[in-house]
């Protein structure tokens, strides 16, 4: 965790899922949260059962992320950014003799790519303004996916955007070093969150046998406690770090 408690952070994609484990954690922790999301029901219960603060806010829209973090900084440093907002939309290149629409390929490159860099961005940006403590001013997590490197069939879309966030985190990190600003990935493999609660139970278990061990589901937990750690640990920069009970993807 950030040496600075009273610092704040802001969570994206935390009304559900990872973000929620995430941002329960640090709340756990000590640190004051905001909860970003664009599900505003789900964000006010959140953030009322966290005793966290809610904005709703789309990640591509700078404007609207430039008011979380004003919110975010109200509460104090913005010395942690965790960026967990992202969609999914699978679909083959070619299926029934159909291309991909373009436009589908381009709005989950928009969301899970432009939206995590216009986050990372604005929020580095705050965080310079930071005293350092302890030699640093903030840290950024980014969130990737196993499928950056196993993509499935149907998953170009979803895969290239993924890989894609793996693959700034190294210039981010040296862009932001100057300024004792660390940027960190996670690549979390499937996990039990509300996009695979969806799913029936057939498939569900076929995905939690694909994991060698723990041959199960990934709790959300997990992936917010690996967040803390990444947050506490100042030698962990520049790198992205698969949590995935060992699963390399299949096809399909």
């Amino acid at each position: 965790m950030p040496a600075d408690r009273s610092g704040a952070a802001l969570v994206t994609g935390a009304a559900s899922g990872l973000g929620l484990a995430t941002a329960r954690l640090l709340r756990e922790h000590g640190m004051p949260v905001v909860v970003c999301d664009q599900n505003a029901d789900l964000g006010r219960r959140a953030a009322e059962e966290l005793g966290a603060t809610f904005v709703s806010a789309d990640i591509t829209d700078e404007q609207a992320v430039e008011q979380a973090l004003d919110t975010a900084a109200a509460l104090g440093p913005v010395r942690a950014v965790v960026n967990c907002a992202g969609i999914g939309l699978p679909g083959r290149v070619v299926d029934h003799g159909r291309p991909l629409p373009l436009a589908a390929f381009a709005a989950v490159i928009e969301v899970n790519l432009v939206g995590t860099f216009n986050v990372t961005r604005l929020g580095a940006a705050r965080m310079l303004a930071n005293e350092p403590v302890d030699g640093e001013r903030g840290v950024i997590v980014n969130t990737s996916s196993v499928a950056a490197f196993d993509g499935q069939i149907g998953q170009a879309a979803y895969a290239a955007s993924k890989a894609a966030v793996a693959g700034m985190t190294l210039p981010l990190a040296r862009d932001l070093a100057e300024h004792f600003v660390r940027v960190v990935t996670v690549a979390p493999g499937m996990f039990d969150t509300p996009l695979l609660a969806a799913l029936p139970d057939k498939a569900r278990r076929s995905l939690e046998t694909q994991t060698p061990h723990p041959a199960r589901l990934g709790r959300p937990e997990e992936f917010a406690a690996l967040v803390a750690h990444v947050l506490a640990n100042h030698m962990i920069n520049g790198e992205t770090i698969r949590i995935d009970g060992a699963i390399r993807m299949a096809p399909r």
